[in-house]
């Protein structure tokens, strides 16, 4: 199939009549990733122009919790009574996301207590409170808690599970912008300049392949602006662009509602694909509609329209989601008894309560579901929850328990139904050093990406984790900032 998003034009250096400005790094974008990048860029001496679409700073991250997932022994872990190794953390995410460069996952790792520390001298508040329970966002301004499959089979026996996501220390959610005001608040200190209200739409590059600069609109016309070491593409995802979306990922219901702000429509994609980046994983959706809080909810089982359990219930919500989606029709239930019965309160999933029944059998009929079906899932299901096991999907032992007290009840988590929200996950593939890679694996010189617009850790839903956005985007748009202030125009 003829791939429908048309990328825009390369522009030639030796076209350019006049150089509106130029900097010898040029960033693109002002989220989490690009301040991270100007601000290392500026402090390796390098002269920073951050190009931002809109009118200031903050992008999607500000919207954001301000989760972050790091590990390797960070001080929050510590004080919560966790001895967590770089080496756990990357076994746990090279068994978990998919990741297809294990160089890369090995250098984040090792480096995450560091980039913690890194982001706290910046003045991004964290506190050290450890949120026990299972949420969404912790509810309170604890920094860390559990946000991943750590504990879920089979990555329990492959690493030694610990807590990894670490919040700003603010109450719920909204933590982001708390971030994104510290990181500007550091650029503006350093001297980093910055073009707002400027859509880059163009990447220049010369006879030898460098990419060299990049053409911005302004409300006076087009500009072109010249980069002497490198330039950085870090302007977000593409979960705004339908084209993008029906393109690359199909099967995305349409029922789905994408986060982010409108400009994340793909342009840093775009461009990348101009000087012929690789893409990597662009069907990759995190969608999410989570029924948990409250916990006890997570001691139900979910069933899809032939009755049969698919997913450990005790799963982050982004891997139930993705697996709902994997369902005939995407259709699933949640059953619960009378001892584990509770209304969701993630309000804006609207899962819809269907009923209530005193037994098995009328609970099967009323979701229609085939005869006997559900009959026997939960009579597996019980038989070996009432030994503390789950030999179908490895449930873990806080989370079992027999549903035999009825009356029972039912609700539906089909993606036709509630309101899943997703965020795009793919994009351009880059290296360990933040350098974007070419469809021949090889770095283009010049380029350098980092945040939502490449494809980093996860992979999909099924092994995304929260904070494996920010997390990654801070370290590695330091990496491409450190990186690009030290390129030279031979490189």
């Amino acid at each position: 199939m003829t791939d429908p998003i048309s990328p825009p034009e390369l522009i030639w250096a030796e076209s350019v009549e006049h150089w509106s400005g130029s900097a010898d790094v040029l960033v693109v974008g002002y989220g989490i990733a690009g301040a991270c990048a100007a601000l290392e860029a500026q402090r390796s001496g390098a002269d920073v122009l951050v190009i931002e679409r809109a009118s200031g700073g903050g992008g999607a991250s500000a919207l954001s919790a301000g989760i972050f997932y790091f590990g390797g022994g960070t001080e929050a872990q510590r004080a919560a009574g966790y001895e967590d190794t770089s080496d756990a953390m990357f076994d746990f995410l090279m068994a978990s996301t998919g990741a297809p460069d294990a160089r890369l996952v090995r250098r984040y790792c090792d480096n995450s207590v560091a980039q913690f520390e890194w982001l706290e001298a910046q003045g991004v508040p964290f506190n050290r409170g450890y949120y026990k329970g299972k949420a969404v966002i912790a509810p309170t301004d604890d920094c860390l808690a559990s946000t991943g499959n750590e504990k879920v089979w089979p990555y329990h026996g492959i690493a030694t599970p610990a807590p990894r996501g670490h919040k700003v220390a603010k109450e719920g959610d909204g933590g982001g912008a708390l971030a994104m005001n510290a990181l500007i608040v550091a650029c503006e200190q350093e001297g980093v300049r910055v073009a707002s209200d400027s859509r880059v739409n163009a990447l220049i590059g010369d006879a030898a392949g460098r990419i060299v600069g990049v053409r911005a609109r302004q409300s006076d016309g087009q500009k072109y602006f010249r980069a002497r070491r490198g330039v950085i593409l870090a302007a977000g995802a593409f979960g705004m662009n339908r084209e993008m979306l029906d393109h690359y990922a199909p099967t995305l219901p349409d029922s789905c509602v994408p986060l982010g702000i409108p400009n994340n429509d793909g342009d840093a994609i775009r461009l990348g694909l101009s000087a012929g980046a690789a893409l990597r994983s662009m069907g990759g959706i995190i969608a999410t509609a989570s029924y948990y809080p409250p916990e006890q909810l997570i001691k139900g089982i979910l069933v899809n329209n032939r009755g049969e359990r698919f997913v450990a219930e005790d799963s982050y919500h982004g891997r139930t989601g993705q697996a709902i989606r994997e369902q005939p029709g995407t259709v699933a239930y949640l059953i619960v008894d009378s001892e584990t019965f509770a209304y969701p309160e993630v309000s804006r999933a609207q899962h819809r309560f269907v009923d209530g029944w005193e037994t098995v059998p009328e609970m099967e009929q009323g979701l229609e579901l085939p005869p006997g079906s559900l009959q026997r899932t939960l009579a597996d299901y019980n038989e070996g929850a009432g030994h503390g096991e789950d030999p179908l999907y490895h449930k873990h032992a806080d989370w079992l328990q027999p549903l035999d007290k009825p009356p029972y009840a039912a609700f539906e988590l089909s993606y036709s139904n509630s309101y899943y929200y997703y965020i795009t996950l793919g994009g351009m593939a880059t290296d360990a050093d933040a350098r974007v890679l070419g469809v021949d694996g090889q770095p283009i010189s010049g380029l350098f990406a980092a945040g939502a617009c490449v494809s980093s850790i996860a992979q999909d839903g099924k092994g995304y984790a929260s904070g494996l956005m920010l997390g990654p985007a801070s370290y590695f748009g330091r990496v491409a900032g450190q990186n690009a202030a030290q390129a030279n125009g031979e490189g």
